[in-house]
């Protein structure tokens, strides 16, 4: 996996890409969810977290465990869970598919995850309540394209700071085939096509 070049301040680094791919995505998300989506862009920055933590058991698992905790522990669990998939299926999503997770089923436990947390905080709050979490459940998989874009760019950044940063380039074009990261191999006069008979 290769490394990222992440700006001192990373608040500010994750809130101008994070503002930037909900507008290319054509999500519309409320200010708290924009700005949950960077605490949990700047928390998985940090190299002590990681979007396998999300996987080291079955999420079956992870989510009964969960949902069997109480109070402020299984608000945690949830919560974690919500964000570990959502960061996982953003950034590295071809990795986790191809150890045997199927997308669709990683998203419906991430969103699971985030509603019963969204429930949690309802009670005794009422309706009224500012619903983060039950905002990013009901977009679930538009947001993990708004963190898979936010990846794109991280890794477009990348590009310009580190050498071999191309390589990564070309290779989560490979994965994903996003038209950011085509765009930016273009930039530097590669121009990635898919054919019939593979990828040239």
């Amino acid at each position: 996996m290769s490394s990222i070049a992440i700006s001192p301040d990373l608040g500010s680094f994750f809130e101008e890409v994070v503002i930037r791919a909900l507008r290319d995505e054509r999500v519309e998300a409320t200010d708290a969810a924009c700005h949950y989506l960077v605490g949990v862009l700047a928390d998985y920055a940090h190299p002590e977290r990681g979007a396998e933590a999300a996987f080291q058991r079955p999420l079956t698992f992870l989510l009964q465990d969960a949902l069997a905790a109480t109070g402020a522990e299984r608000f945690r669990r949830l919560r974690a869970l919500g964000d570990g998939v959502l960061y996982a299926l953003g950034f590295f999503e071809p990795s986790v598919t191809r150890h045997g997770t199927g997308r669709g089923y990683a998203l419906s436990v991430g969103t699971a995850a985030y509603h019963h947390a969204s429930a949690m905080l309802r009670v005794g709050h009422g309706a009224a309540a500012t619903d983060v979490l039950g905002e990013l459940a009901s977009k679930y998989e538009r947001f993990v394209g708004v963190v898979s874009a936010v990846a794109d760019a991280v890794l477009a950044n990348e590009r310009r700071s580190c050498p071999a940063g191309i390589v990564s380039l070309y290779t989560r074009w490979l994965e994903t085939g996003s038209p950011r990261l085509a765009e930016e191999l273009a930039g530097l006069g590669l121009v990635p096509l898919r054919t019939a008979g593979g990828t040239n």
